[in-house]
């Protein structure tokens, strides 16, 4: 400081500029012994929000890259492919294609989820033409173990991939059985696949083979097409997709592998989870921008007449902003630079223990692995140095402007908080965020909705100060009130809430942190809540039956025949039995396919079999149109409203639809649709199903149901299951997939509670000169004590009162606009009382036992040493 005091004019340049380097260090430095905890505390707060911000890019990125790299590993080499819009079509095309003269190899395949049996998941398998899959698809193509080159085309031969050989648990030669209706299937292990990918569960089998074993005679899923040289591909693809669209219209869809429908496909398979889940790990992020900004103005209004004093000696208005940015800067580039290791060792391991999908069960049957990105790098410590930047900016600004003759003043902090007080720019944020909520999504995703929260949020702390001030004054009003004609009333009240009235800008900054944290978990708390309870109370409704019946847990070759329908029906005990088929048509080839539910419903009364959203369309007169009933998500996706006309690709060609309806559906994301079984039948000729309802006559019990069920002669094929056991499998799955969101809610409570102590525990010995002063008039240590508990508990309360009701409007922004605009459906909502109030109870005690602890500290000193600096 030796330098700042001698003019300017006669200190060399470089003299001084080392001079204002050293005093930056200094003061940086400084600040940072004084109080490191503090420090700590911030850094902590941003390098959390980097590091679960990063790991979930890292996750997302190697799991969804892994996945597409998957998927394109069986396209090979093809120029061209044709698929179908339902999963297969006649192989009477095949001839067709392979006779183009711009074709030199044409490759059929055929692809299919084989069921297991025993309640396994079911294995995808790839069927082809080994003549001519070897010029399209080499990787394909499987090695036999022994040196029998007839293995490649026996009828009971399968390749499976390394993966797939370690989930089946099987060695070449061994016998992995597969359920073809309700009768098993052997098959060979014959050999590998060598070059599949890491953790890509893959059979492979001869073409002709499979359409045989496996019931699917005269039936392909696509055909590879490699063309000859100097054939345009897009010439060629456009003109082959107009043909096939005359001579059957809607059946056949040409594209080119991995072309930008495809990665459409891919990327809005888990899109909205991908997207919410990133934002969801920012949350910290955002938390620790106010934990800095508390930080940063506690810091400020401790040392303002440090820096008057600076100011007075020669220090330029623009160095103090610089330095007190330098600081925020300072704490963002130690929590960015240890938040981004950190995230990369979180990615490393989530990706070893849980798999890409973090539970979502969204990238099943791959096995990817975490790859440093730089770019995500550079852009997750950009935001972690951004925010620190940001939650100082405030501070750093009042620190310049300061007047030094007023800022010297002992007592001036209150002064310094005054350009927080205007509400206006609160409410703007509020009305804004209110009227981005009525935006419509932009890609599909709620970008506005995101937005709305975080002005909600900004909105919420900004009006902080008005609002403590509010509360403050009335209560001390309401004291003063009560206590006029008792002269003996305690002053431990009256002395808190005298300093609460006239320091609300001192509580605002102390409560931001809290509010931020609380308001954050609570709309977290509040949405994850109102989706399970919503989710359990639509699988009561939508499992009426006392019994459900499957062959196989998944998979398209499982099933039961009309005769097998009809024991079930005639077992003892059974009253009444439904069935339903399920399939899958493709009406968008941008989009993934849609399910498709044939069911034994009454047309008449929809209702009593699913759960309707909204009223039913009114048929108009003289339209005979077959029923159908959308998902909420198909409705949203596809923009399909009741009354319309919905075709739907049966039978190699589109079938109309009336829609009756609009059905609530948490299963399937990407869209369901469900029609009566008779008119499936009368469409397809499939009379086959793959699950029944059942309903047990007066008197059975479930268990001898079960018995009689077993006994039939396919009964041991038979997954029979009551609805209670379904519905305690579907909420460990809704919780598994929600494991990482309860994981970030409980961050966002523990950076809460460790905000809470940072922020009080500094504003306490912030207040060494206030409480020795107090004790120089005769306020005991023990009621000094008081004063601090109970400013901590009311300032808490008052924090968690309007964090709860900023949480509660943020949470309905999450519930009807985020949820509804990202997964397309809707859900009612349902509150967590027992954890809010455990959080709430113990970020009021922690606010207590901090003020508590920090006040013995700062009452450590003696009154005489506090107020020294003030003779």
């Amino acid at each position: 400081m030796s330098v700042a005091a001698v003019p300017a004019s006669r200190v060399p340049p470089r003299q001084r500029a080392a001079g204002l380097r050293r005093l930056s260090r200094w003061l940086l430095l400084g600040e940072w012994r004084a109080h490191p905890v503090r420090a700590l505390m911030a850094v902590a707060a941003i390098a959390v929000g980097v590091a679960l911000g990063f790991a979930i890019h890292l996750i997302n990125a190697a799991a969804f890259n892994e996945f597409s790299s998957a998927v394109k590993s069986l396209s090979g080499q093809a120029d061209v492919q044709i698929t179908g819009t339902e999963p297969t079509f006649d192989e009477a095309v095949y001839p067709l294609l392979a006779q183009l003269p711009e074709v030199a190899v044409a490759s059929p395949v055929l692809e299919f989820a084989a069921s297991l049996p025993d309640g396994r998941a079911p294995l995808k398998i790839v069927a082809l033409d080994v003549f001519r899959a070897g010029f399209i698809t080499p990787d394909l193509m499987g090695t036999p173990a022994s040196a029998d080159p007839a293995d490649v085309l026996a009828d009971d031969a399968l390749f499976l991939s390394p993966a797939a050989q370690q989930w089946l648990g099987v060695q070449p030669g061994a016998t992995v059985a597969f359920q073809v209706g309700t009768q098993p299937l052997p098959l060979r292990f014959v050999g590998g696949l060598q070059r599949a990918r890491v953790g890509q569960r893959l059979g492979v089998m001869d073409i002709g083979a499979a359409q045989w074993r496996f019931g699917r005679v005269g039936q392909l899923s696509r055909v590879d097409l490699k063309l000859r040289d100097g054939v345009d591909r897009n010439a060629f693809q456009a003109a082959l997709q107009a043909r096939l669209q005359r001579e059957h219209p809607g059946r056949f869809r040409v594209a080119q592998p991995n072309d930008a429908d495809q990665e459409s496909r891919n990327s809005n398979l888990s899109r909205a989870y991908r997207v919410n889940l990133s934002v969801l790990a920012l949350v910290a992020l955002f938390t620790g921008a106010f934990l800095v900004f508390s930080t940063q103005a506690l810091s400020v209004m401790r040392r303002r007449s440090q820096f008057a004093l600076l100011r007075v000696l020669g220090l330029e208005r623009g160095r103090l902003l610089r330095q007190v940015l330098l600081e925020g800067l300072a704490l963002g580039l130690v929590g960015a630079l240890a938040g981004i290791a950190a995230g990369y060792g979180i990615a490393a391991a989530a990706l070893h223990f849980f798999g890409g999908d973090l539970g979502a069960g969204y990238f099943a049957g791959v096995q990817p692995t975490v790859q440093f990105t730089p770019i995500g790098a550079l852009v997750y410590f950009t935001l972690g140095v951004g925010v620190a930047l940001l939650g100082c900016a405030a501070p750093a600004w009042e620190a310049a402007r300061a007047t030094p003759a007023v800022a010297l003043k002992s007592g001036a902090g209150e002064v310094a908080l005054a350009r927080l007080a205007p509400a206006w720019p609160a409410l703007a944020c509020i009305a804004v965020a209110a009227a981005l909520t009525q935006a419509p999504p932009v890609f599909e995703l709620p970008l506005f909705g995101y937005l709305a929260i975080a002005l909600l949020l900004i909105g919420g702390i900004a009006l902080m100060p008005r609002i403590a001030a509010l509360a403050f004054r009335t209560l001390h009003r309401w004291w003063q009130a009560a206590t006029r004609t008792r002269p003996a009333a305690p002053a431990v009240p009256a002395l808190t809430l005298a300093r609460l009235a006239n320091a609300s800008g001192q509580a605002g900054v102390a409560l931001g942190g809290v509010l931020s944290s609380f308001s954050l978990m609570v709309a977290m708390a509040i949405m994850v809540a109102s989706f399970r309870v919503s989710v359990d109370n639509w699988i009561l409704q939508v499992l009426p039956a006392d019994l459900y019946a499957r062959t196989a847990a998944g998979g398209a070759t499982a099933g039961l025949t009309p005769r097998e329908q009809e024991a079930i029906r005639a077992a003892p005990g059974i009253a009444r039995a439904e069935f339903m088929r399920l399939a899958s048509v493709s009406l968008a080839p941008q989009r993934p396919n849609v399910v498709l539910m044939a069911r034994d419903l009454d047309p008449a009364h929809p209702e009593r079999t699913v759960v309707l959203v909204g009223a039913a369309a009114v048929r108009p007169a003289g339209n005979l149109l077959p029923p159908a009933w959308v998902s909420e998500a198909m409705a949203d996706l596809y923009r399909i409203k009741p009354g319309d006309t919905l075709p739907l690709p049966l039978r190699g060609a589109p079938r109309p639809f009336f829609v009756a309806g609009i059905w609530r559906d948490y299963a399937r994301s990407t869209g369901a649709v469900q029609i009566t079984r008779d008119d499936y039948r009368r469409l397809t000729g499939d009379a086959d199903v793959s699950d029944a309802a059942l309903w047990l006559a007066k008197g059975v019990t479930v268990g001898d149901a079960q018995a009689a069920l077993k006994r039939l002669p396919f009964g041991a094929a038979l997954d029979i299951t009551a609805p209670t056991a379904i519905r305690a499998l579907s909420l460990k799955i809704f919780d598994r997939s929600f494991a990482v969101t309860y994981l970030l809610e409980a961050i966002a409570i523990v950076i809460g509670l460790f905000g809470v102590a940072a922020t009080f525990s500094a504003q306490t010995l912030a207040r060494a000169k206030e409480f020795g002063m107090l004790r120089h008039v005769g306020v005991t240590r023990g009621q000094v004590l008081g004063i601090l508990a109970l400013e901590g508990g009311a300032l808490t309360a008052l924090g968690i009162g309007t964090g709860f009701a900023l949480g509660w409007a943020i949470s309905l922004v999450l519930v009807h606009v985020v949820n509804p605009q990202s997964f397309h459906w809707t859900m009612e909502m349902h509150y967590p009382w027992p954890l809010l109030g455990a959080v709430a109870g113990a970020l009021l005690l922690a606010a207590m036992l901090t003020a508590l602890v920090a006040g013995r500290q700062a009452l450590s000193g003696g009154p005489i040493r506090a107020v020294r600096e003030d003779w």
